[in-house]
């Protein structure tokens, strides 16, 4: 098994066992969010009173005239916890550790407060990691969050009912002992369904519930000296993690050519190689099985990536569709792997991954689509930027057929494992 990581094994059992004596609030059938309504668990009604209960200070973004909302927290590091296209009523689609969050606690190496989509960094592993001190060994005593990415706030710096936009300073160390000062600028903006229709080139059935959110993500060298191939460079890497059922799968579009010029198709074995059953890869369309039941992770290298990922949950009738940064011609992405790299810049574009069960524990009911930026080159004073775009469309099958057959060449009952 190859030591890739992002959720590990016993990063698990830490986050579960600080919440063995927490309150539980999710055990409560409802959660009032306001004074004359409850909600039911799964709604994102229930989901925006829980979190108002922890963070005064949340942002809620909403759309006149339809169910759309997306709720984003500045403790969080300005994070998009859940959205919902049918208002406080509709299906909460984030993925929220309410267990934890109750607890009031926080851990040494990775606080796992869930959230539709969160800014991170990378690479995790070898020389230019981020999360490993210099010299120590690449093992999980020692790996750590930066705390900038996982308990520190971001800064508000402006909010409208559509939008909002945050910022924090941060000065990082890597693992080669290379100082870096960078600003990061984040900012959330709902889309509403002209612009979903623009960016799927597609129009949206009226029947279709649709709820759309984009994160313009940046970091800026404000430091004195260039972030190069010899002092190690960083990465914009975002992550979202929804709920997952048993009828859910991700589709994951790939270039399709001969694999000496373009590389493998898709690595499959970060945690162990993934079951045939869970994973298929055919005529330029991946596959992948997202039930929570098997932990498990896939990853496409730049030249193999595309800039949309989708899912569809079967169950419920929600087809989700990812759109993503993917520069063309290039090839440097930071390499996770957790030992002293041969190429630390031959990493992935483009992850998928599927919580499951170690040892009959896991962190919860979820799936991410993930995203990366280039490794950023930059001189002092320079800026990359990194866009990931959520779009969420629930309907009937008939109307939904249309969306993925456009993006994808293929109708909704045959995203399916």
């Amino acid at each position: 098994m190859k030591k890739y990581s992002v959720f590990l094994f016993f990063l698990i059992l830490i986050t579960l066992s600080s919440c063995n004596d927490a309150a539980n609030p999710s055990q409560h059938s409802t959660m009032t969010a306001d004074s004359n309504q409850e909600f039911t668990k799964g709604s994102f009604g229930y989901d925006l009173a829980f979190l108002k209960k922890y963070h005064k200070d949340l942002v809620v973004l909403e759309e006149d005239g339809t169910g759309a909302r997306v709720i984003v927290l500045p403790a969080y590091q300005g994070r998009v916890m859940t959205s919902s296209a049918q208002g406080n009523e509709g299906a909460s689609f984030g993925w929220v550790n309410h267990d934890f969050i109750a607890s009031g606690k926080t851990v040494e190496h990775f606080n796992v407060f869930g959230g539709e989509e969160r800014f991170w960094m990378g690479p995790e592993g070898g020389q230019f990691s981020i999360y490993f001190k210099k010299g120590v060994d690449f093992k999980f005593d020692n790996w750590y969050v930066p705390k900038e990415l996982d308990t520190e706030p971001f800064n508000l710096v402006a909010s409208s009912k559509s939008a909002v936009s945050f910022e924090k300073e941060m000065h990082l160390e890597n693992y080669s002992g290379n100082q870096f000062d960078l600003k990061v600028n984040r900012s959330i903006r709902l889309l509403n369904k002209t612009a979903i229709e623009t960016a799927i080139g597609i129009a949206v059935p009226e029947s279709v519930q649709a709820v759309a959110f984009e994160s313009d993500n940046s970091i800026t060298n404000i430091g004195k000296h260039a972030w190069d191939k010899n002092s190690g460079m960083l990465s914009i890497w975002v992550l979202s993690m929804l709920n997952a059922t048993d009828q859910t799968t991700i589709a994951v579009p790939y270039q399709q050519g001969d694999s000496a010029k373009l590389g493998k198709v898709v690595t499959d074995d970060y945690f162990g190689k993934v079951p045939a059953e869970r994973l298929q890869v055919q005529n330029g369309l991946i596959l992948f099985k997202a039930d929570a039941k098997c932990r498990s992770k896939i990853g496409l290298s730049p030249s193999r990536a595309l800039p949309l990922v989708a899912s569809y949950d079967a169950k419920n009738m929600v087809l989700t569709i990812a759109q993503f940064t993917l520069p063309k011609g290039v090839g440097g992405y930071v390499n996770s792997l957790w030992e002293i790299q041969d190429h630390p810049f031959s990493g992935d574009a483009v992850n998928a991954y599927n919580d499951g069960p170690i040892d009959g524990k896991q962190m919860g009911q979820f799936y991410e689509l993930e995203s990366s930026s280039p490794a950023a080159a930059l001189n002092a004073g320079e800026t990359i930027h990194h866009l990931h775009r959520t779009i969420h469309l629930k309907g009937d099958k008939l109307n939904l057929d249309k969306i993925p057959m456009e993006l994808l060449g293929i109708g909704v009952d045959a995203i399916h494992l």
